[in-house]
């Protein structure tokens, strides 16, 4: 993406704090109250910030069924269409390709159609794509399913925290958190009740993968609404264009910048790893389909609880490079009971995977404080987020390869567990007070 649209768009969302809340169309219309405000409003406009509340959270409960619920069932999918080890690697690469690839798209798409246009055709995107990938014959078929349901989550994870900005900016550390709990209770339900629900629909992995295309479907409802009524984070009261006498921020010039695209990707390879392989190393050391997936849900609702106390804790602190270590060391031990005691210490493993996992808050946490402005925020989250999700795509395929031609897991957990050091250092380095500003 060109810097200029990465400067337009923040210099939009940053206008947006400080005016009111978007207009609808039509002839007559009156502008919408703003979420928090007094004064008379028209009823669609008064119950409109609670419309857009819902659809945050129904857009965040469907931003990771389609991965943890393939997770799940990764073993009988292998099986029904004839993958390898190292194809079905590749299969878990997909997200973080797609991450990368849609998310330099998302701000440019929502500077042309709005961001609420952008999430419920993402969240569109999402069902058509969970619902067919299953019946979509053959592997190639499985794939492109997955990539376009993979390219809604895309571009609706990089386009919340700015409907969420623009639409409460007094509320967006709460608003945030809710996001998250709703995220990781997405992905921790998949992952728990993906198994049982399948057994229950008659036992076949097609239908115990399409059904999540319902709770898609459900989400795409809020967004109508937001979208008819105009209602989107970069609405007719947002500014157009870079301010003029502003010096483009070269974000790559940034040291503090790529830290955190490295930490990002490397705790991103860590998760995709952990949701993708994770059931698989637990079946294989004889633990059984069930307790597996609700071994991976517990390791996912770990985020639920520490979406909240983690942020709040990191924008407390001036160097948040202890709690990268923290998180860090917790990885190193849970990958070290996986090596030693994979079945006999399972729930402790999963519980320390789980708090390592929780880079990911740690890692927004930082991004929104590594910059003075929200242009700044933007750019480094546009940079960050995509840089990373490239630098996590060979992890989950290598990890995939390695299992195949061992014929165990003792390669691929020493990989994970050498990747956790280079997290940690980068993690330190990211977590200095400094700003983009003054490197850039």
């Amino acid at each position: 993406m060109a810097d200029e649209d990465l400067a337009t768009l923040g210099t939009e969302t940053e206008a947006l704090t400080t005016t009111t809340a978007p207009a609808p169309d039509g002839p007559g219309a009156q502008p919408d109250a703003p979420a928090g405000t007094q004064g008379s409003a028209p009823a669609t406009g008064r119950w409109l910030p609670r419309i857009v509340i819902a659809g945050l959270v129904l857009a965040a409960l469907n931003l990771r069924p389609a991965i943890t619920s393939l997770g799940a069932l990764l073993e009988e999918v292998r099986d029904g269409l004839g993958m390898s080890g190292t194809l079905a690697g590749l299969l878990t690469s997909v997200p973080p390709l797609c991450f990368a690839v849609f998310g330099f798209a998302a701000p440019r798409l929502a500077r042309r159609w709005g961001p609420g246009a952008i999430v419920c055709a993402g969240m569109a995107a999402i069902a058509v794509g969970v619902v067919v990938r299953p019946y979509a014959g053959g592997t190639g078929g499985f794939l492109a399913a997955s990539a376009l349901a993979l390219a809604g989550i895309a571009v609706s994870n990089v386009l919340m925290p700015v409907v969420i900005k623009s639409w409460f900016p007094d509320r967006v550390g709460p608003l945030t958190g809710l996001y998250s709990m709703a995220l990781a209770l997405g992905t921790s339900l998949a992952a728990a009740v993906t198994v049982p629900m399948t057994q229950a629909l008659g036992g076949s992995w097609r239908t115990g993968l399409a059904v999540w295309a319902a709770l898609a479907a459900v989400a795409v409802l809020p967004w109508l609404a937001v979208v008819r009524q105009r209602a989107t984070a970069l609405g007719p009261a947002a500014g157009g264009g870079a301010r003029t006498g502003e010096a483009p921020l070269r974000i790559t010039s940034s040291p503090t910048a790529w830290a955190l695209a490295v930490f990002f990707g490397l705790q991103a390879t860590a998760a995709y790893i952990t949701m993708g392989w994770m059931p698989q190393i637990f079946r294989d050391a004889g633990v059984s389909a069930q307790t597996a997936g609700v071994l991976l849900a517990v390791t996912m609702a770990m985020g639920v609880p520490l979406s909240f106390v983690l942020p709040r804790l990191a924008s407390r602190m001036r160097h948040q490079g202890p709690l990268a270590v923290f998180l860090g060391v917790c990885g190193l031990a849970g990958y070290a009971g996986l090596w030693l005691a994979p079945a006999a210490g399972a729930w402790v493993w999963a519980l320390l995977m789980g708090i390592s996992n929780c880079s990911f808050p740690l890692a927004l946490t930082m991004i929104g404080m590594r910059s003075t402005s929200s242009a700044g925020v933007v750019k480094l989250s546009a940079f960050a987020q995509s840089v990373g999700y490239l630098i996590s795509i060979p992890g989950p395929l290598l990890v995939g390869t390695l299992y195949q031609h061992s014929g165990g897991w003792s390669l691929p957990i020493a990989l994970m567990a050498g990747l956790m050091v280079p997290q940690i250092a980068v993690g330190v380095l990211a977590g200095r007070d400094r700003r983009i500003e003054d490197e850039a």
